[in-house]
């Protein structure tokens, strides 16, 4: 894979990049609102965008017995957070944000490249990208981008996400912290689904994990891009798996 301009002579880490939004936030100009309100209809799960319909293989690791009670299901989702999402779509959001502030449209393509390069199974992969053309069609239905812009050619969740988020003069650490709930609630919603977890006991373990997500945003800021990279073998089996279980909730 090509490296990226500016990648080559910098080891640029993660702590180097502006943490707050440009000064003439585009979410100024807009008459949108706040920053905030704009974050959290990103982070909505009535976006049209289709997330609650992929699991990430949790549908399998719960029909398959991998995780069989409340315990598993907490140490297997905050496994993922912390050597998964703090690791790989976090530090790439960041990374997208300024690449899109500069701009440097061959960072935007690189990055995305390395994103989609980095899912280990073929519904992941499918995933990333039917939720990246999602996003960027509503953000062009809502004059966030203009309607003739391919940048990147196969824009990964994240890419957008990050494009709309700097549009809107969200924050890098709210970006990132949106970004991880949404995931997070996402994956509690799909236990809801296929285990007994009740709405209570649902709410407990979000408040449970909810410190993981300071603590992921905390090691994206620190990496830098030589340290990127997550293996978990128990997601891409998972994954695997759950392309051809024979009965299922969750889109492959």
């Amino acid at each position: 894979m090509p490296t990226p301009r500016n990648h080559t002579t910098t080891r640029r880490t993660a702590t180097t990049m502006p943490i707050n939004p440009p000064t003439s936030a585009p979410a100024e100009r807009d008459g949108g609102g706040s920053a905030l309100l704009h974050l959290l209809h990103l982070v909505s799960p009535a976006l049209p965008i289709g997330g609650f319909a992929y699991s990430q293989g949790l549908e399998y690791a719960i029909d398959s017995g991998w995780i069989g009670d409340h315990a598993e299901l907490e140490q297997w989702i905050g496994g993922v957070l912390s050597h998964g999402l703090a690791r790989v779509e976090l530090p790439l959001l960041l990374r997208f944000a300024q690449a899109y502030q500069q701009p440097d449209p061959a960072a935007v393509q690189y990055w995305n490249r390395w994103l989609l390069a980095n899912r280990e199974t073929k519904e992941l992969l499918f995933e990333d990208q039917q939720l990246g053309l999602a996003l960027r069609k509503l953000l062009r239905s809502l004059a966030v981008i203009d309607g003739t812009d391919e940048l990147p050619q196969q824009p990964t969740y994240a890419s957008q996400f990050a494009r709309a988020a700097l549009h809107f003069g969200v924050g890098r650490r709210e970006m990132l912290s949106g970004f991880a709930w949404s995931w997070l609630e996402n994956q509690i919603a799909v236990a809801g689904k296929t285990l007994p977890l009740g709405q209570t006991a649902a709410q407990q373990l979000l408040m449970r994990l909810l410190p993981g997500i300071d603590q992921a945003v905390a090691t994206a800021l620190s990496l830098a891009d030589d340290d990127l990279g997550a293996t978990l073998p128990g997601v891409a089996i998972a994954s695997t798996l759950h392309e051809t279980q024979y009965s299922r909730l969750f889109r492959s």
